[in-house]
């Protein structure tokens, strides 16, 4: 499989990334030019893939790309609306090109409707699906970095739609434009809610719900070293081994009794802080009490667990997740470090099937750039 990736932030290039460790063969297209001043906005994503400098403001920018349209399978692309339009490598050029593209876009509000070409951040297309209003203390939203809308509702559903219409397009030859909107996708992860909110199972109001840390079973508490632990004993079952490791077996027969949160959450909250956070992680290791540390990002890549898994690998000079699922016959590749913006520009048009004389002239039109350093 093939993909052709126009170089962005965020959840796009995510994509790309799953899908070049899983296998596919992804090329990157940044900009000649550095973007938003030189500043790094990859995160890091930009890893395991060739990069290639195209000028698309150029009178033959876009013809790169649409040569390299016509033998792939997917475009991932992240700008807002009307950007690539005007660029001339919209859905309508590129599938005149490859009838069988999936041209996939990554967009905060969607292709459409009133807010379409506002600007937005992760924090805001959550705020507006409800998804942000859950997640906090009883006071006030708290964000939850940039995964739930940037990478839940926007990287994992574009990549369902695209695989989707992969498949669609083996039964019927033909490819399709997918829209993918963080703003849809974070409304979606919260189906659930919805569903619960809608038949009286989930108060519209935050830390009084059996989920977002209103149920004293089902929290974060401080221990002696000021170190955390999650707790998640939901069943009866684990919260018996829960109060009964905790020394407080009175609790056990009133779980659900809301009227006995909060003294059971002082309770709770008392004997956590009475040990540290590993001495606590020594007690319920090994039960289904539902009891973990809360890891730094320094102390999980260590935790025995994953490290057997081998959930982290180092790239460059600091450990990264893996990508994630685990395949039996097809596993995925380890991830290699990010490439600088255009440091494979020949190699992959040679690759892609230019000939040398047609990227001499790009370079010289400087249409194209190879980075040397």
């Amino acid at each position: 499989m093939k993909v052709v990736e126009i170089a962005g932030i965020g959840p796009a290039p995510f994509a790309a990334m799953i899908l070049a460790e899983l296998g596919a063969e992804v090329v990157r297209v940044d900009r000649t030019a550095p973007a938003n001043n030189g500043l790094d906005l990859t995160g890091g994503l930009g890893r395991s893939r060739p990069s290639i400098a195209v000028d698309l403001k150029s009178d033959q920018g876009p013809e790169v790309v649409l040569r390299l349209v016509e033998q792939a399978d997917i475009l991932i692309e992240g700008m807002r609306p009307g950007v690539m339009e005007r660029l001339g490598l919209g859905p309508e050029p590129c599938l005149a090109r490859n009838p069988a593209l999936v041209y996939g876009r990554m967009t905060g509000w969607g292709q459409d409707g009133p807010w379409a070409g506002m600007a937005g951040h992760d924090i805001n297309y959550a705020a507006v699906s409800g998804a942000l209003h859950l997640v906090g203390t009883q006071d006030r939203p708290v964000p939850p970095v940039n995964v739930l809308a940037d990478f839940g509702g926007g990287t994992m559903y574009l990549l369902v739609g695209l695989l989707s219409a992969l498949h669609s397009r083996r039964q019927h030859g033909r490819g399709q434009v997918v829209d993918a909107a963080m703003v849809d996708g974070a409304a979606s992860l919260i189906t659930m809610i919805y569903a619960m909110h809608g038949v009286g199972a989930w108060e519209d109001r935050r830390g009084v719900n059996l989920l977002d840390g209103g149920a004293p079973f089902y929290d974060v508490y401080e221990c002696a070293d000021g170190k955390f632990v999650a707790v998640g004993a939901i069943e009866p079952a684990f919260y018996r081994l829960l109060v009964e490791a905790l020394g407080l077996p009175d609790l056990e027969t009133q779980q659900m009794d809301k009227a006995q949160w909060p003294r059971h959450r002082d309770l709770i909250g008392a004997r956590f802080r009475s040990r540290t956070r590993d001495e606590w992680t020594r007690v319920f290791e090994g039960t289904d009490a539902c009891v973990a540390p809360v890891l730094s990002l320094s102390e999980a890549p260590e935790h025995p667990h994953l490290a057997r898994r081998g959930v982290f690998s180092t790239v460059g000079p600091a450990p990264q997740p893996r990508v994630a699922p685990r395949f039996s016959e097809t596993p995925a590749l380890d991830p290699v470090p990010e490439h600088a913006p255009g440091a494979d520009t020949v190699s992959t048009l040679t690759d892609w099937g230019w000939a040398k004389s047609e990227i001499e002239a790009l370079l010289s039109a400087g249409t194209i750039t190879q980075r040397t350093d």
